[in-house]
């Protein structure tokens, strides 16, 4: 059986990396070999790889015990300081010496004096006071962090998703309307299993909304261009928008300029604690792409009796 890799080889980082950096390692490499995207007959054995060791690292106390521990980590017990388990370890033959001709082999009880068939489940307890492996208790499990992606009509609605998590594990869950980007949902018992039937640990799902065509979505506030014709900017209307919540009506101010922002207070994104987002409308100004013989003659006819100089010349 081949050795359990490093946590930190396995998301490519180095030990004194910090949490937005293991965040980040992750995330790039889940986004590589997430079953749901890579086919490739081993990317399901490596998300899980990946989704373990994030697990431990990107949990303050779970990393400082890993690095104290090694792998052996969740055996330890809590108490136990990580020199006394390094002597206790070496004692007991956990190391390795060059056989003959110069082959390394892993040790044996026997190469520290202890003899063939001694339980070194019992020697290490006997070591620690009785707290040995077989005493050791239960294990609370990891919390764990997915991302879901959404479009902003999801984000501003809410509603069930069906997520798949790492291993394949389908959940469903309910996104509550006016969700951020960034915004953390914990769900509880959700996360990496406890060993001994100690609870399991939470799932932190984390929002990421999608790019849009036509929204641009700032913490609550929305913005959109508002395309308008000449005439309209020029005497003033009020016109339909399109907005995540619906249909909503405009009102244009006459004299209006390209780039001015329309603010419609409380037709932002939802806010089930508060005061919901705004959405701003910026003006764009259009004119057609080809005039008619009659559009032409009124626009020549306003050149000529108009004043209005958009450049400010004398």
């Amino acid at each position: 059986m081949a050795p359990r890799r490093d946590y930190y080889e396995v998301l490519g980082v180095d030990r004194n990396a910090d949490a937005d950096e293991i965040q980040r390692a992750y995330r790039k490499l889940v986004r590589a070999y997430h079953p749901d995207v890579n086919k490739d007959p081993g990317a399901e054995d490596k998300f899980k790889e990946i989704s373990e060791a994030y697990s431990v690292l990107s949990d303050p106390e779970t990393r400082r015990r890993y690095d104290a521990f090694g792998h052996d980590f969740r055996q330890v017990p809590p108490d136990v300081d990580p020199a006394e388990w390094a002597r206790a370890r070496a004692r007991a033959g956990a190391g390795a010496r060059a056989g003959a001709g110069g082959q390394w082999r892993q040790a044996g009880p026997e190469d520290f004096g202890f003899g063939e068939g001694i339980d070194l489940e019992d020697l290490l307890g006997g070591m620690f006071g009785g707290r040995g492996r077989r005493h050791w208790g239960p294990v609370p499990g990891a919390d764990q962090e997915a991302e879901l992606t959404l479009s902003v009509e999801e984000a501003y609605h809410g509603g069930r998703r069906t997520i798949t998590l790492p291993g394949g594990r389908r959940l469903e869950v309910n996104i509550p309307p006016g969700v951020t980007n960034g915004q953390r949902i914990r769900l509880a018992g959700q996360g990496g299993h406890g060993s001994d039937g100690a609870p399991a640990g939470d799932l932190l799902l984390i929002m990421r909304i999608a790019p849009h065509p036509r929204y641009r979505v700032e913490g609550r506030d929305i913005h959109a261009s508002l395309p308008l014709t000449p005439w309209e900017a020029a005497l003033g209307a009020t016109v339909a928008l399109d907005t995540p919540g619906g249909e909503a009506k405009v009102k244009v101010p006459p004299g209006t300029s390209s780039g001015r922002r329309l603010r419609l207070k409380g037709r932002g994104m939802p806010n089930p604690r508060g005061a919901p987002g705004d959405f701003f409308a910026e003006v764009r100004i259009m004119v057609p792409a080809r005039l008619t013989d009659e559009e032409r003659r009124l626009f020549e006819q306003l050149a000529a009796v108009s004043h209005f100089d958009p450049r400010g010349r004398s």
